[in-house]
């Protein structure tokens, strides 16, 4: 079973904003922070603002690019998982949560899954939730796709994008005032979403 310790994070998460920043200088930086944020959504449990923040303060030119490219990667990330829960489920997917540890959290999930639908994707794709369990469970348990891309794109967009606007009216002060204001923050990230989906379904119904 992999663990994953507070020091062992702190390590990972250096090396990645590292290779943030490797990747701003690099000419193909867009396409390498999409391969990252895929993987980040299928395989590594980090929250990827972590990667994302210092390649937006070093080119600030293209925040608005770097969030949209993020958001599409772990969108497509989402599609693979969803498929491995739909499809392969009882082999790769009951490996993949044994090795990672989140059997007992998986259990939880997919009976909310169940129960709640899409508020819980929602969620887990904004909580600091691993979201390969949502994508597992709504494939196993057969959530709507594109409802579940829906959901997922709403989610992921808000964090993405509110961290891009962040960055855009703080910008070398961002970290510190997510970490002094964490609260705050994920009310404000809440308030959004709620905004948009009453935005949607007055837009819809109309």
């Amino acid at each position: 079973m992999v663990s994953w310790s507070d020091n062992g994070e702190r390590r990972l998460l250096a090396r990645l904003r590292g290779l943030a920043l490797a990747l701003t200088r690099s000419k193909r930086g867009l396409f390498g922070i999409g391969v990252a944020s895929f993987l980040e959504s299928i395989i590594v449990p980090v929250p990827f603002e972590a990667v994302m923040m210092p390649m937006m303060l070093a080119d600030r030119r293209r925040i608005w690019i770097i969030a949209t490219v993020t958001t599409l990667g772990s969108l497509v990330g989402a599609m693979v998982g969803y498929a491995v829960g739909y499809f392969l489920f009882e082999s790769v997917g009951q490996w993949f949560l044994q090795a990672m540890g989140y059997s007992e959290q998986f259990a939880v999930i997919r009976q909310k899954l169940i129960d709640e639908g899409g508020w819980i994707i929602l969620t887990i794709g904004i909580a600091p939730i691993p979201s390969q369990i949502a994508m597992l469970g709504s494939g196993a348990v057969a959530y709507p796709l594109l409802s579940f891309l829906a959901l997922m794109a709403v989610a992921r967009g808000v964090r993405y994008f509110g961290l891009a606007l962040l960055v855009c009216y703080f910008g070398d002060s961002t970290e510190k005032l997510i970490k002094r204001h964490k609260r705050g923050a994920q009310f404000v990230v809440w308030s959004l979403l709620v905004m948009a989906l009453i935005y949607g379904i007055v837009l819809f119904s109309g």
